[in-house]
């Protein structure tokens, strides 16, 4: 039963704001990048592999390190880490706006990266903390998420807007006057809160985490985008045995760095697989849309772009709806009507054709994120209900790099069943006679079959993207249906884990 002294107040609203702009600029910082890569590949000329590391570094240093930073935050005080972390942010951006070469942009999206991991954990850590009412803390944190789910699909957008007026360097600056504002309010408008008994900080664990998550991550990106080859072979599974390693040391720890025992409270169990199953999922799905757009709809990088952003709004009415139903029935059967909803949109998608066109694609897609937008809040919320007070950065910290590892884990399988697809459909369609390069390049993505179709012109170039369009949209079907089925299989899951009810919690919540 609420009281008034447990009500936030005007104050803990405007805190609520600060911490949600943040959140949006760390999530918009993994896809700005992406239209300004043509201009800052012509300033700094980075070689394939220095652009690669450019793109990707930001997310590695971001993953690798929340589990670290959500547990110190609850160690030094999570306001604290957060105006550390905005100071970070701010000064790696600028830095990065003006960056000399390829080698410095790298290593300042690496200090990006740990800006982003400082900052994440503790702003759903402090909204735990701040809001005490359950109704106004599942409010508040469906709000922080609209914000994050806004964050990553307005990253290309703000990139494509200041690209067509400034150089590529002003997508790094925007986020100075929001840290700046962060750094001056926060001693205002945001309490400290902390763990008061936090125990021995465990610095082995830290370097395991690291380890585990860092080469795993790195093997997944880069078999889902390259195929088999031995680097990325052994850096997952160097990963996946350090990640047993730290498992195991956190068993045996009288104060490990994740208490594993959170995960004997269903709600939390439930809350994280389905925040990781629905990233598993859009993730995997998101590769197709884009191309679908790109190369079958033939549409302009920036227009696909703003169209494709359309349906994303829609992820605040699936939030909106969940926390209005919250009210009636139980969160985790809401959950589950979102992985549901989320996995008929898939399905949907596995249903377009070429002729299918625009607007029944944006259908299929809006419904998909009404269902994700339904499962991130509500999963969001119990994911921090579940867990004490205390231990709410850490509790942050395991969602998120769950998210992490489970999105890139869904580029990589559902990735490698469309290629597997497209290139079963695409053998014997190419015109006999070509060098075995192009013949590779056409079987293998369907951006290397325009790029083959546009050099042999005529008829045989009309075919030849003829039959990779519809190779592409049987390996589209079969990867949206396998997401799709993945989808409403997790919601029997969420379920049969949530079925027992909640367990004691572990510690006083209060």
């Amino acid at each position: 039963m609420s009281t008034p002294s447990n009500k936030a107040t005007a104050r803990d609203w405007l805190g609520l704001s600060l911490l949600v702009f943040a959140s949006l600029l760390i999530a918009a910082d993994l896809s700005v990048l992406l239209f300004a890569i043509p201009d800052m590949s012509a300033q700094l000329a980075p070689s394939g592999p220095q652009l690669l590391w450019i793109i990707d570094i930001y997310g590695f240093a971001l993953a690798g390190l929340l589990i670290t930073m959500g547990t110190l935050g609850d160690r030094i005080g999570r306001r604290r880490l957060l105006m550390i972390g905005a100071g970070l942010f701010a000064t790696a951006s600028l830095a990065a706006a003006f960056a000399p070469s390829a080698e410095m942009l790298i290593v300042l999206r690496a200090a990006l990266g740990i800006g982003g991991a400082t900052m994440a954990p503790s702003t759903l850590g402090l909204i735990r903390n701040m809001f005490h009412d359950d109704r106004q803390r599942q409010t508040a944190i469906a709000i922080w998420t609209g914000g994050f789910a806004g964050g990553a699909g307005l990253g290309p957008i703000l990139g494509g807007v200041l690209l067509q007026n400034f150089w590529w360097g002003s997508v790094f600056l925007v986020n100075l006057p929001a840290m700046l504002l962060l750094l001056v309010a926060a001693p205002f408008l945001l309490p400290e809160s902390k763990d008061p008994n936090p125990g021995r900080f465990d610095l082995l664990s830290v370097v395991l985490s690291m380890l585990a998550v860092l080469p795993t991550i790195y093997g997944i990106k880069e078999l889902a985008a390259y195929g088999y080859a031995l680097l990325p072979t052994v850096s997952l599974v160097a990963g996946l045995v350090f990640a047993l390693i730290f498992v195991l040391r956190q068993r045996w720890l009288v104060v490990p760095l994740i208490d594993l025992k959170l995960f004997a409270v269903p709600s939390f169990t439930a809350a994280v697989l389905s925040n990781a199953i629905v990233m598993f999922a859009m993730l995997g799905i998101s590769l197709y849309n884009v191309q679908y757009l790109l190369s079958v709809l033939g549409m302009e990088p920036f227009p696909a772009a703003l169209w494709s952003l359309a349906p994303a709004l829609l992820v605040g009415v699936g939030i909106t709806a969940a926390t209005m139903l919250s009210k009636s029935l139980p969160k985790h059967v809401l959950v589950a009507a979102g992985l549901v909803i989320s996995g008929v949109g898939m399905l949907l998608i596995g249903r377009l054709t070429i002729e299918s066109g625009l607007f029944p694609f944006l259908a299929a897609a809006a419904v998909m994120t009404v269902g994700v937008g339904m499962v991130t809040a509500l999963a969001n919320d119990m994911v921090m209900a579940a867990a004490p007070k205390e231990k709410a950065g850490a509790a942050s910290a395991l969602s998120e790099t769950g998210t992490e590892l489970s999105g890139a884990t869904g580029i990589a399988i559902l990735g490698t069943i469309g290629a597997a697809v497209y290139h079963a459909a695409m053998s014997g369609m190419v015109p006999a006679g070509l060098p075995e390069a192009a013949k590779a390049a056409a079987e293998s993505t369907l951006g290397g079959a325009m790029a083959v179709a546009a050099q042999l012109g005529g008829e045989s170039g009309v075919a030849l993207l003829a039959n990779a369009q519809a190779a592409f949209m049987t390996a589209m079907s079969t990867t949206g249906s396998s997401a799709g089925l993945i989808l409403v299989g997790s919601a029997v899951l969420v379920l049969l884990l949530s079925r027992r009810g909640r367990v004691p919690a572990l510690s006083p919540a209060e």
